[in-house]
């Protein structure tokens, strides 16, 4: 699926770039506040927030990484997360899921509203809307700014998929799924659960 793409080779033909007029930063900030927006190749990219195991597997894995990497309680630190960030890279704005920079790249000023600097990580959370934007544009994106690690999280599959930049290049460096444990770049040290990713059903009561 992603093994060794790059920069302009992802399939990204299959989705139209065309549009009436570039869309500007005034259509993002026009939408309503249950709609998450971007700008991909001038293109006004709204959808409504996530709900459901998409959400979950996000708050979790959040959790899971701020305690060691960025508290540096039980871990080595030196990372700082954001959730949703509004990265503007040229004319292009994406909110990943999941952003890290590492700090000693982190800009002082983390009041702005938006930031220009790549991570060196992102983590997107799948679903059945997102996956295709996901996969090719905004990872062709991540890949020219040199973006050093993207995760790929699908809550209805239940796996994980790494991948680090090499050469411009997109490799793949671990699949995980269902309920193992996994040690995925570029944190190795956390032993990561996948469990607690997925959400579970409540149990019915046993009748007495």
């Amino acid at each position: 699926m992603m093994e060794g793409w790059g920069v302009g080779g992802l399939g990204s033909s299959e989705m139209s770039k065309e549009t009436k007029r570039p869309a500007t930063y005034a259509d993002l900030e026009a939408l309503p506040e249950h709609m998450v927006g971007q700008i991909i190749d001038g293109e006004l990219i709204a959808m409504p927030r996530p709900a459901g195991p998409h959400t979950v597997a996000h708050t979790v894995l959040i959790g899971e990484l701020y305690t060691p990497f960025q508290r540096g309680s039980g871990g080595p630190g030196g990372w700082w997360f954001m959730t949703e960030p509004e990265l503007h890279f040229g004319d292009d704005v994406l909110v990943p899921d999941i952003a890290g920079w590492r700090i000693e790249r982190m800009p002082e000023d983390q009041e702005a509203p938006y930031f220009s600097l790549p991570p060196d990580w992102v983590c997107e959370v799948l679903s059945p809307s997102t996956a295709k934007l996901d996969r090719h544009r905004k990872s062709e994106i991540y890949a020219r700014e040199g973006v050093g690690h993207v995760w790929l999280l699908d809550p209805v599959s239940r796996t994980l998929e790494v991948f680090q930049l090499r050469d411009g290049q997109w490799v793949r460096r671990g699949t995980w799924s269902g309920e193992v444990s996994a040690r995925a770049e570029p944190f190795e040290e956390l032993e990561l659960e996948l469990a607690r990713l997925w959400p579970r059903m409540p149990q019915s009561p046993q009748p007495p």
